[in-house]
Parts: structure tokens; C-alpha cells; sequence
């Protein structure tokens, strides 16, 4: 088998929660843990392990599926995968960081609204530290030279200034932050990007 392959795992509730190579995919699929969810012309059939053998045999071979060759036929790896039984959702807690922190806040002045590029932005602590404020998700935001300037050693209201929203821990599943800035799979992108 081609381990190159890998399979969007998605839970019951159709997130994804996990990304699995072929032999895994096909395991979890033959043990009828799993359903294939194949995308076509912007929808989704779901099939069962005999079922999806039986469309392989039947699909053409069409430029962009992923085959592996076993005894008795061609068999088109799925792409997403959905699980019978399994409901929750992986968590775990986005690190905080300054590159995290600039994906948070989509490259943008928190508080003039403006797209920079990354050594243009400051790591401001909306509630100053001299003051009491920590370093977390909640009270640090991304701000231009200009505006951290401008904001000082203030509160934002005492600069006449206002965020552009509150300042959130991010929630994100830990195997989509590792997918970040790779090349996804295009039957992916609805399930993890929400598209």
C-alpha cells in the first residue's frame, strides 16, 4: 500500500478530528467503524465498506484519485472518512505564541483594522502589564507601530481608541493547526475550512 495517502477523519457530527493513513483508513473501514463520505459535483454520498468496493469496481479511473491495487481490483482510497460511533471532539489548547497570536488575529491591527505584514505588528497587552495584565489570549492583541504608540501605557478607552473584538482563546482542533499552510486535499477543505 501507498503510505503516502492519508484520510480525513471526521466524528460523527461530521468535524474532523483526526487525519489517518491508508491502512489505518482501510481498517477502520472493513471493521465498519467508518463510512466513506465521496464528494461529487458539490455533494457527498456516504458508503459502506461492501458498498464503496462495489462503486470502485464500477468508477472509472478518473484522473486525481488515489489507487491502490489489491488482489482482485483497483480501489480508490478515500479522502474522508466518517466514523459510526465516535461523537467527541478532539481538544486541545492552542499554544500561545506570537505566530498563533498573528493567525488569531488574521495579520490585522486590532485596533485601526489595517492588514500588515508580520514585522510590522506588536504583541499589545490591552490591559498594560505595569497594570496587572497578563500575557494570555485574553488581553493580548496584534497592533500596528502607529497604534501601540498611540495606545501607550494605556487602557484603549483612555487613548480614545476601541478594539475591533474582544480578544478570544482561539479554538482550533490540534491536527487542523498542524494542517496550516500545507496543501489540503481538495474534498478537505468544506469539512476543516468550513467552505
Amino acid at each position: 500500500m501507498d503510505t503516502g495517502y492519508q484520510t480525513l477523519v471526521l466524528n460523527r457530527l461530521w468535524q474532523p478530528v483526526n487525519v489517518v493513513g491508508v491502512e489505518r483508513a482501510f481498517s477502520l473501514l472493513s471493521l465498519d467503524h467508518a463510512q466513506v463520505i465521496y464528494a461529487e459535483d458539490e455533494s457527498f454520498r456516504v458508503f459502506d465498506a461492501a458498498k464503496w468496493f462495489e462503486f470502485c469496481k464500477e468508477a472509472e479511473a478518473s484522473r486525481g484519485n488515489r489507487i491502490i491495487h489489491t488482489v482482485n481490483q483497483s480501489v480508490i482510497v478515500p479522502s474522508v472518512l466518517l466514523l459510526r460511533t465516535y461523537d467527541r471532539i478532539l481538544l486541545q489548547e492552542m499554544k500561545f505564541n506570537r505566530q498563533n497570536l498573528l493567525e488569531r488575529d488574521d495579520y490585522r491591527c486590532q485596533y485601526c483594522g489595517k492588514t500588515f505584514a508580520p514585522k510590522e505588528l506588536n504583541m499589545d497587552h490591552v490591559l498594560p502589564k505595569d497594570r496587572g495584565g497578563g500575557t494570555s489570549w485574553e488581553n493580548v492583541v496584534t497592533s500596528c507601530i502607529r497604534c501601540n504608540s498611540k495606545k501607550s501605557n494605556r487602557l484603549p478607552r483612555e487613548a480614545g481608541m476601541s478594539l475591533l473584538k474582544e480578544p478570544k482563546r482561539p479554538s482550533r482542533r490540534p491536527f487542523v493547526s498542524s494542517l496550516y499552510g500545507k496543501q489540503l486535499e481538495k474534498t478537505w477543505e468544506f469539512f476543516i475550512q468550513g467552505k
